[in-house]
């Protein structure tokens, strides 16, 4: 009852409350026999709404709208106050009343202008032949040697909290569908609040995150068939959550993908544990250039080998070392690392270091640490729109790279896309360039998951496909051929 209307930023409870506040300022100006009516019909629908709103909770963005039914409310039930106690009605003058009225309309117009700049957001439908199932895995793996050193608390195993979305078969139409920060709505909000502190933003701003539901549904069969479906592991951005990504992932399975994302220990804003614990982000940067590389090389190995665990991981599953739904459903021999930010950087060092991964999916990520040395895999790297606040060094640092494989591989600038573009950012952000790029709510992932699947039904699935005309449907597109290929 409370998610928002399809279109619209507002829920019905929410619309009627702000369309109750607006007749409740405009009964002022009515002819005299319309402005009792008028009230007590604003009064009775404002009832009903905001009730439903208290009890299933209250977003930030009707605030202002419920102070103007406090205030105009009070003014409105005045004259009727009066008449039933035999007094004369006092009414406010006109002239004090315009200005008031105005101020009054403006702010019930914030509370939608302010659910459309950060709205709950609404996934885009996949639009594979799949429905699209989810599950959350958490593993234990060898914390790297420099990991125990510099993070106190951390001599045990690594925990590794793995979302999976797949190629689901049909479920009951009322089947629940999963939240999107995590495998609770408890889960969400811990996660929601951690990523507000981690940006610096106050944490109401981002409480229809919690509210979210996806088009996965937890738990639902495997699509029938019997047939193995190619993996993609991903990595998020930096402080990032393994969610960060979900229209972009749901998108994949319902194309017949299984794509396994990371939460990464001491990195992601909040990874919260089966055991109840919170592991928060101790990722910090200190403002010095070349300290901060360093930190970024680091972080970068950290997370190639997370996503090289995982695939480990996901071959015990495959060949039924572990239990699991997708157990004997992984076709494990055809697999792309994948990532946004430094989850891209992670992904390109990941590849190079193990033949295991078939290629390469890097949005918008600087490459940390070394250039140099050959390797086999295909990349597709997705970039935002170059301009003067680009870091010079990214485009060298990523062609040197690009270079390097002795696989064609491809760089696809978007125009009018940021950095956040390439993630659900846009579903609920406000739409400012600067933040979230020019394309749109859903356009950046139009653009992001078709390419991705061109590249990868080319790659893993070897489609027949003119790679170069299709992903140049998107943008800028610049080919890189091994050396001595024409």
């Amino acid at each position: 009852m409370t998610e928002p209307t399809a279109g619209l930023p507002l829920s019905a409870p929410e619309a009627l409350t702000v369309l109750g506040a607006l007749v409740l300022v405009l009964a002022r100006w009515l002819p005299g026999r319309l402005r009792g009516p008028a009230a007590l019909a604003a009064g009775a629908l404002l009832a009903g709404s905001v009730t439903v709103l208290v009890v299933t909770g209250l977003r930030w963005q009707l605030v202002p709208v419920l102070v103007v039914v406090a205030v105009v409310g009070g003014f409105a039930l005045a004259p009727l106050l009066a008449r039933r106690s035999g007094r004369a009605p006092w009414r406010a003058r006109w002239w004090p009343a315009v200005p008031g009225s105005v101020v009054c309309a403006v702010l019930v117009a914030t509370g939608p202008v302010a659910a459309w700049a950060f709205p709950v957001p609404e996934f885009p439908a996949p639009s594979g032949r799949f429905p699209v199932g989810t599950e959350t895995v958490e593993w234990s793996v060898p914390a790297a040697r420099t990991e125990r050193e510099k993070q106190p608390g951390t001599a045990g195993p690594r925990p590794l909290v793995v979302q999976l979305w797949y190629p689901a078969g049909r479920s009951a139409p009322d089947a629940r569908r999963a939240p999107y920060l995590g495998r609770t709505e408890a889960e969400a909000r811990t996660v929601s609040a951690a990523l507000a502190d981690y940006t610096g933003v106050p944490g109401f701003l981002l409480d229809g995150l919690p509210r979210a539901r996806s088009h996965a549904v937890p738990g639902a069969p495997v699509a029938d068939g019997g047939g193995r479906f190619p993996v993609v592991v991903f990595s998020p951005g930096l402080g990032g959550v393994r969610t960060q990504n979900t229209a972009w992932a749901e998108e994949l399975a319902s194309r017949g993908y299984v794509v396994a994302a990371v939460d990464h220990p001491y990195d992601s804003a909040a990874v919260v544990l089966s055991d109840g614990r919170t592991l928060r982000t101790r990722v910090t940067a200190t403002g010095d250039r070349a300290k901060d590389r360093a930190l970024a090389e680091e972080w970068t190995r950290t997370r190639a080998a997370d996503l090289r665990a995982v695939l480990t991981r996901l071959e015990r599953l495959e060949r039924g070392e572990a239990e699991g739904r997708l157990a004997g459903r992984l076709d494990v021999g055809r697999v792309a690392a994948a990532g946004h930010s430094i989850g891209g950087a992670a992904a390109l060092q990941a590849a190079r270091q193990d033949p295991r991964f078939d290629a390469v999916v890097d949005l918008d990520g600087f490459p940390h640490g070394p250039v140099g040395g050959r390797f086999g895999q295909p990349v597709l790297a997705l970039t935002q729109e170059i301009g003067r606040g680009t870091d010079p060094d990214y485009l060298p640092r990523l062609t040197r790279v690009l270079e390097r494989s002795d696989a064609t591989s491809y760089r696809l600038t978007v125009p009018g896309a940021a950095h956040l573009t390439f993630t659900d950012a846009p579903l609920y952000l406000p739409p400012v360039p600067g933040i979230v790029g020019s394309l749109g709510r859903t356009e950046g992932h139009r653009i992001t998951a078709g390419a991705t699947l061109s590249f990868l039904d080319a790659t893993l699935r070897r489609t027949p496909v003119d790679l170069p005309a299709a992903l140049s449907a998107h943008g800028e597109v610049t080919v890189h051929r091994p050396e001595g290929a024409r």
